[in-house]
This record gives C-alpha cells, sequence and structure tokens, in this order.
C-alpha cells in the first residue's frame, strides 16, 4: 500500500548522519572518536542481541549527564548491577498485564476529555475540518494520564511534579546538543540553580506522596495495599521483599522516587510520539486508516474499548509496531564494556564503549528488503519476529532482560486512544505540517505535527 504523499521515511541520513556517513565510507563494522574517547559500532544483529542479553552483566550504560540523573534518577533506566536486579524484581510487576488491564478505563477517561475538546473546536470549524496540533495534545494526555494511573489519589500532586519534570526534560534537551564539561554541574549558574531547586521540589512532592501512603494504615487500607495505581504496587511489591528473606532487595523511599521520576518520562513520553508518528502514518495511508477503524468497529462498535478488546486488534498492533520501525522513540544504544571482554572478532578492552542504532537497524534493507523505507504493516502480520529476515532486527524497547520494563503499558494506551479517535473521527495530514524529524531525548516532529480531523458517523 502506498502513501499518497512525498514523504520520506528514509530519515537515517538526518537523525544519524555521522554513522550513515561513516558506514558508507568505512563499512561496518568501525571505530570512531567520541571526544578522547574511541567507540566501536556494531551493526550485527547477533552481536547486539549479545551485548543487550548481558547474561554475565559484562557490559553497563555509561555514566549519564547530571542532568539526566535528575530527570530520570537513577531508576531502572540508569541503575545497573544489583542495584539494577532490585529495582527489576519490584517494577516488573507493576507493568504486568493483569495489574494494567484495569487502568484502561482510565485512560479512556483521560482521552474522552481530549476528544470532547476536540469536537468543541470542530463544531466551530467550516466543512474543511479543523487543525490539531496533535504532538502537542498527545502530550498533555499521556501526562494527564501517567498522572492519574501512576498517583491515582494524588493526581493534583503529580500533575505538579509533571510539570516540573517537563521543564527538566527541556533542560536536559539542550544539555545534550551541548558540549559538557566535567565539574560544571557543581558550578551555581543560573541554569544550574534552576534545575537544583526544580530537584529538590520535585524530591519534597514525591517524598510527600509516598509518606503518605506509610503512615499506619487503618484496617480498609490494610486490606488494599497501597493503592491500586502504579504506585502502590510497586510500594505493595517493596513491602513484600521487606517481609521476605531477602531485605537487601528492597528499595529505599530515594529508590522509590527515582522510580516515580522514571515513570514520569518513560510514561509519557514514548506513548507520546508513539501516537504522533501512528496518526501522522495513518494520515497519509487513509487506506490503513479505514482498516483500523473497520477493525475497531467490528470488535468493540460505539462502546468504550476495554483490554479485552484491545488485545483482539490485530491490524492496530502491526501498525503500531510499523509506526514503532520507522520511527523508534529511542534512535540508539550506548553499552559500555564492564571488563576486558571477547566480543566477536573483537577483543574488548575493561571500559570500551559500544554504540549501535535502533533507527539503522530498522531501516536496513539487509534485512526489512528494498521496501525498509516504507510503510507496510502487513510485516508484522505474523508476528515480530518473522517480520524481517532476522528475528532481532527489531527492537524499539532493546533487547534482553534490560528492554523497556513499560512497553506492555505504552503499547495498552497508545491502542485505547487510537481505537477511540477512530472511533468519532477521520483525519488527514494538513498542508501546514513540515516532515522534520529530530532526536532530542526521544524521536520527535521538530515543527510539531498538524493534523486535520473531521467528524464521522459509524454505522455499527
Amino acid at each position: 500500500m502506498r502513501s499518497l504523499c512525498n514523504i520520506s521515511h528514509d530519515i537515517v541520513p538526518r537523525i544519524t548522519p555521522e554513522y550513515h556517513k561513516w558506514c558508507q565510507i568505512y563499512g561496518e563494522p568501525f571505530f570512531y572518536w567520541y571526544g578522547i574517547h574511541s567507540r566501536l559500532y556494531i551493526s550485527e544483529p547477533e552481536l547486539i542481541k549479545e551485548v543487550l542479553s548481558n547474561k554475565f552483566g559484562h557490559y553497563d550504560k555509561p555514566t549519564p549527564r547530571p542532568i539526566l540523573l535528575a530527570l530520570l534518577g537513577r531508576g531502572l533506566v540508569f541503575a545497573d548491577g544489583l542495584r539494577w536486579v532490585k529495582h527489576r524484581r519490584i517494577v516488573s510487576p507493576v507493568f504486568n498485564v493483569d495489574k494494567l488491564k484495569p487502568m484502561v478505563k482510565k485512560m479512556a477517561a483521560c482521552t474522552s476529555s481530549m476528544l470532547e475538546n476536540w469536537q468543541e473546536m470542530m463544531a466551530q470549524a467550516d466543512s474543511h475540518g479543523k487543525e490539531i496540533d496533535v504532538h502537542h495534545d498527545f502530550r498533555a494526555l499521556t501526562a494527564d494520564i501517567i498522572s492519574h494511573t501512576a498517583f491515582g489519589s494524588s493526581y493534583n500532586e503529580g500533575k505538579e511534579v509533571f510539570e516540573l519534570q517537563r521543564q527538566l526534560q527541556e533542560m536536559a534537551a539542550k544539555a545534550e546538543q551541548s558540549v559538557f564539561i566535567p565539574g560544571s554541574q557543581y558550578i551555581p549558574t543560573r541554569k544550574n540553580s534552576h534545575a537544583w531547586k526544580i530537584d529538590r521540589r520535585v524530591k519534597e512532592i514525591l517524598n510527600s506522596i509516598i509518606q503518605s501512603r506509610l503512615e499506619p494504615r487503618t484496617t480498609t487500607r490494610a486490606h488494599v495495599g497501597y493503592g491500586s495505581d502504579l504506585l502502590g504496587i510497586m510500594m505493595t511489591a517493596n513491602q513484600k521483599e521487606l517481609g521476605g528473606s531477602q531485605r537487601n532487595l528492597s528499595m529505599t523511599i530515594d529508590e522509590i522516587m527515582n522510580e516515580c521520576k522514571t515513570f514520569f518520562f518513560a510514561g509519557h513520553d514514548t506513548t507520546s510520539n508513539l501516537l504522533t508518528w501512528a496518526v501522522f502514518l495513518l494520515s497519509i495511508n487513509p487506506e490503513w486508516q479505514e482498516i483500523l477503524r473497520k477493525e475497531v468497529i467490528s470488535v468493540c462498535g460505539t462502546d468504550i474499548p476495554d483490554a479485552d478488546m484491545l488485545s483482539k486488534m490485530k491490524s492496530m498492533t502491526m501498525v503500531l509496531n510499523e509506526t514503532l520501525r520507522l520511527y523508534p522513540p529511542a534512535s540508539k544504544i550506548i553499552r559500555k564494556a564492564y571488563k576486558a571482554i571477547k566480543l566477536g572478532q573483537f577483543s574488548l578492552p575493561k571500559g570500551a564503549v559500544l554504540s549501535f542504532s535502533i533507527l539503522a537497524m530498522h531501516h536496513n534493507e539487509k534485512f526489512w528488503g528494498l521496501d525498509a523505507n516504507l510503510f507496510k504493516p502487513e510485516r508484522f502480520a505474523a508476528g515480530v519476529s518473522k517480520a524481517a529476515i532476522h528475528p532481532n532486527a527489531f527492537f524499539p524497547f532493546s533487547l534482553g532482560p534490560r528492554n523497556c520494563v513499560g512497553q506492555n503499558f505504552a503499547m495498552l494506551e497508545a491502542k485505547t486512544v487510537l481505537a477511540m479517535i477512530l472511533q468519532r473521527l477521520s483525519f488527514s495530514l494538513s498542508p501546514a505540517y513540515k516532515h522534520a524529524p529530530i532526536a532530542v531525548l526521544t524521536l520527535q516532529p521538530q515543527y510539531g505535527m498538524q493534523i486535520i480531523f473531521k467528524s464521522i458517523e459509524v454505522q455499527t
């Protein structure tokens, strides 16, 4: 199925021009210099799988910039060794599919509010429809959803944390585009002082939320634990570790706060961008938009979808996977050898840094065919493992034990929002849209995503 416009999805030269050029000049793999340090770029799926599987703990994540630590904390994203084992053990139950299913109702309620606002705007528009920047609105929506699902009764405090984290995110994005001078994070510049102030306030709010749930529980609260939101589920899992034989595997208050920070960033940014790119792709491929609309209507009619309904939407899953292939949240992954080790034909010294591009792998004709840069959701008709020539050529949420623990949450949320949009609206790409993907922590449209919406009457 071909796109109706001439927009190209061949974005590798734009997002990672250095990798693209060096691959053409030197072939793969190759070494390059990053400051005074050399890095090895690899692109073979088997080698990437070996590094990301990290069975013996030989590969760590390099130390992140201080502003990123303030944004994400030392949670699952940056934890290593025993600390990572501890966090993963406690956080994994939070994103169990059965625990997430009841949250679809809240996701749908938040989506309904957004759609009501859209339809009010469309009521005042002419017959050509209403132009909306969905990237802006999806960020607000997913922030609302994560505030409700992560903090539940502490929603208002959660919203304040999100607004503060958004400021840190903007600062982190700017920092990633500049040269980092070691030690500069300790100088009381205006930017540093502002970041410190935000971080202190975030910690104050999160500590207050957590402490309120740690207070002596009444008989009723003892029955329901710490709550059914993401924070409550995590605290309940942590309490089990505290009461068990392996108390050293429980998390401290600071560590719980770090995971809350991760919830905020990963819980809204990944899904908002996935939704943005999915709507973009469906807007220029109306035949697939119609396929999905028919699927949604056949499964749930005009009813609000629940988790069981969403699980039946195979075409929707195919489209979201193809979206993640063409426009993955993260464009590259960096790892550091913890000790001297052999990797394929290479003998790596301790501290050697490895680099590989998710984006380049997802667009590689060697694994996806000559149509690698085309939107073809049917690639995933037989499942993820059979979509490409190599089963590990698709890894938008990484691979191995350190894959994204929240990917089920992201997919469930994206399906909920997309299904409800398709039930009520048709959409097309606005002429005002400029195709300029940019990697700023995550892959997003540089100038927003302008989409024209029209209301539809669904025949069930």
